[in-house]
């Protein structure tokens, strides 16, 4: 930006070079220009001796940005008037635009009885008459404060904008998302499950990968959690809904099928490796601790494990090898995980 505020500085330096040799017109003319337009944007004007960066003249505008009268700025450097830590980024432009030997334009901030402002600084050398290196710098001052505070105001919009929008997506999802749950366990309901399930059908015949489906049942319940009834067998779903959802992953999807039964799909997972993801939540379901009305019990789960291709080929297939192997499990006294049989017959 500052690049290109410079060049755009030379180049009307230079077309008014041209224009005042042919209109046959002295600096001086310029200079009452110069004066008039700083007073229509409202800007300030001030120079500096080169070498010692002490001020020659200061406008009154100028004058009452730094606090002081324009006599009191005369003679005076950047770092008298305000302080060496901000008028250490005054004198590095002073001296860039120096080592340049063009235009120079630079942002600065000036924060004065807790009031910050901000303005956007050019400087130029003043050449001599004699054709003598130049002994004075020119800046011209324009507070652009204002226009900083509407631009952060807008940008402070516009992201509380986004964030409204963003907020408002993941409501729409969450409440789309919550008409396809139970709401006891937060799992998937059987619809949708059925859908899930037929779309990875589909994916793992055209892509000629496995997975698995997992039929889940809790085991009848004992002791304590038989004597307190219903209300232990709600706790006992609630935790189920918890460890299947803590136990699959995204790509995964968890199903309440019916009150007890419970359904497991596990996307790009072979038999033996569901077998062993399984397997851990069985131990896990053995060890849950659940409490009612101050007293604890546990419970168990069976589980059957069937995949595609190589226990069923169709989805009917996988789902009645997934029960059957959650009957064998069951008939084991449950607390079991049971593997579907491995077809050998190739029938489809």
């Amino acid at each position: 930006m500052n690049q290109t505020i410079q060049a755009r500085c030379v180049d009307a330096a230079a077309s008014l070079q041209s224009l005042a040799a042919q209109l046959g017109l002295g600096i001086s003319a310029w200079g009452d220009a110069l004066a008039a337009l700083l007073t229509s944007v409202d800007a300030g004007l001030a120079v500096k001796d080169v070498v010692s960066g002490r001020y020659v003249y200061a406008c009154p505008k100028l004058a009452r940005h730094f606090g002081r009268s324009p006599e009191e700025m005369l003679d005076r450097t950047d770092s008298e008037l305000l302080g060496a830590d901000l008028a250490a980024p005054l004198r590095a432009a002073d001296l860039t635009t120096v080592t340049l030997g063009a235009s120079h334009s630079t942002e600065h901030r000036i924060e004065r009885d807790r009031v910050r402002r901000e303005f956007n600084v050019t400087r130029v050398l003043l050449a001599g008459t004699d054709g003598a290196p130049a002994r004075y710098l020119c800046s011209v001052w324009l507070d652009v404060t204002a226009v900083r505070q509407r631009d952060a105001q807008l940008a402070l919009v516009l992201t509380q904008l986004e964030q409204q929008q963003v907020a408002g997506e993941e409501l729409r999802r969450e409440t789309q998302d919550s008409g396809l749950r139970d709401v006891v366990t937060g799992l998937y309901q059987n619809v949708h499950f059925e859908d899930q399930l037929r779309r990875e059908v589909d994916l793992s015949s055209r892509e000629h990968r496995e997975f698995s489906l997992v039929s889940i049942s809790i085991d009848p319940a004992i002791g304590t959690a038989k004597l307190l009834g219903a209300p232990a067998r709600l706790r006992v779903v609630e935790a189920l809904g918890r460890l299947l959802r803590g136990n699959t992953r995204a790509m995964d999807a968890s199903c309440r099928m019916t009150d007890d039964r419970f359904a497991v799909l596990l996307s790009g997972v072979g038999l033996a490796t569901a077998h062993a993801r399984m397997e851990g939540l069985r131990r896990q379901c053995a060890t849950q601790i659940v409490v009612l009305d101050g007293q604890d019990f546990g419970f168990t789960v069976a589980m059957g494990v069937a995949s595609f291709p190589h226990t069923a080929h169709t989805q009917e297939q996988l789902l009645q090898a997934a029960d059957s192997a959650l009957a064998a499990a069951q008939g084991r006294g449950g607390n079991h995980v049971t593997l579907a049989s491995i077809r050998f017959d190739g029938t489809v």
